[in-house]
């Protein structure tokens, strides 16, 4: 099955530590995309939404604080998680980071597996939901308000009940649900709904999402999971 990886945004102007975040990023099925400095990655934010931002404090034209606080600014980038690498190792620079929005702070030098474990726990944080009730991820996008749907910017129809089911599973990422409890959970008790209906609506779900159905993992004799990570993480076998 293709998975869809988690687009990590790299900013950062040494060569070397680019070079190693990027096989790093790569070897646990990551895709990074990576920058030197603010100017591209600012052109980049404006048509993408990656699910991680590896940002250092000191960069060419702008300091990484400063890049957080034009990115706390907008609706559409004030909440992807950010973690800031540097080597300001005091106390007081890991507040102030902390404290302009960065969810993580690691100090140079660093492990990869660190780094790669301390990327794993803020994206298990759950999705980013945006102020507009918008769910952005990659090709797939969410209007909650409007129960709207569109993949690659082609807007998808959906029944009621697919929309419900695919909102559920978005918003519990990773967790496998049974077919038990996606009925109670989606559909609530009804006496003509059974386990294959879930199967059915499942299946009309990825039908319709077509190259985003992707996301919705079939886990054997256990159920259905919504997994953004793909590989990465202590996750079930899927099929």
């Amino acid at each position: 099955m293709v998975i869809m990886k988690p687009v990590i945004l790299v900013i950062e102007d040494e060569a070397a530590i680019r070079t190693l975040l990027k096989f790093s990023l790569l070897a646990e099925h990551f895709e990074p995309i990576l920058y030197e400095d603010v100017k591209p990655a600012f052109e980049y934010l404006k048509t993408n939404s990656p699910q991680l931002i590896l940002l250092d404090w000191m960069l060419p034209s702008m300091s990484g604080i400063e890049f957080i606080q034009k990115l706390k600014q907008q609706a559409k980038t004030k909440h992807i998680p950010i973690i800031m690498l540097t080597a300001k190792a005091e106390e007081i620079n890991k507040i102030k980071g902390l404290e302009t929005g960065a969810d993580d702070y690691i100090t140079k030098p660093f492990s990869p597996r660190e780094l790669i474990t301390r990327i794993k726990t803020v994206l298990r944080r759950g999705i980013l939901i945006s102020p507009d009730n918008l769910i952005i991820l990659g090709e797939l996008n969410i209007d909650l308000n409007k129960q709207r749907v569109t993949v690659k910017q082609q807007v998808i129809t959906l029944t009621p009940n697919s929309f419900k089911l695919l909102k559920f599973l978005v918003t519990h990422p990773h967790r496998v649900y049974s077919r038990e409890e996606l009925l109670n959970q989606v559909w609530g008790y009804h006496k003509e709904n059974n386990e294959r209906s879930v199967d059915a609506e499942i299946k009309r779900l990825r039908k319709a999402l077509g190259s985003a159905s992707k996301l919705i993992q079939t886990v054997r004799n256990s159920g259905y999971q919504f997994n953004l990570q793909g590989t990465f993480g202590e996750h079930p076998t899927a099929s």
